[in-house]
């Protein structure tokens, strides 16, 4: 852990402060004049950022997950109920790129081929949304953005947790039986 001061036009304080907590696992920003009261100090404490967790298998991301026919039913009937041009949820993109992911590992293994292009494009669409894309810090975004076949996988394993007995958590994806 290590203390940054950085002496600023106070006009540039967010821009400062936004940079270092993008670089570093940044504590909170104390801001004080400097003695002539036109420049801010900055003083953050800060430590070096950990390297991201690596993405899990598909075995280990997919262990509790339906099964793909089972998903396939899901989502063609999500697309069925929901009225033109509605806006789906995350959960409904996060499903299809696993789904199509896990289509994708049966048919290609070696990871060349249309299925392949489909599964990465479906990926792709999930890291786009603002719920995946605005809160992520900009290493594991560059780490998403690499490989975001494993960034699916890595979401999926992490909401395949039942949570039918939790109210308000959301849809289960271990149970996606509406009747489970």
């Amino acid at each position: 852990m290590f203390e940054i001061r950085v002496i600023c036009d106070p006009d540039d304080t967010d821009r400062v402060t936004a940079a270092l907590a993008d670089t570093f696992a940044a504590g909170a920003t104390r801001a004080y004049p400097t003695r002539d009261g036109k420049r801010t100090r900055l003083y953050v404490t800060a430590d070096h950022r950990p390297d991201p967790e690596p993405f899990p298998t598909p075995d280990t991301a997919y262990v509790h997950a339906p099964s793909i026919v089972s998903e396939i039913g899901w989502t063609a009937r999500t697309l069925a109920t929901a009225a033109c041009f509605t806006e789906l949820d995350r959960v409904f993109y996060l499903r299809k790129a696993a789904l199509l992911d896990r289509i994708a590992l049966l048919d290609e293994p070696d990871g060349s081929g249309d299925t392949s292009e489909t599964a990465l494009t479906s990926a792709r669409m999930l890291l786009m949304l603002e719920t995946d894309r605005v809160p992520m810090a900009p290493y594991l975004l560059d780490q998403a953005d690499h490989d975001p076949r494993g960034y699916v996988r890595q979401q999926y394993a992490r909401q395949a947790a039942c949570v039918c007995d939790d109210f308000g958590e959301g849809d289960c994806l271990r149970h996606p039986d509406p009747d489970h």
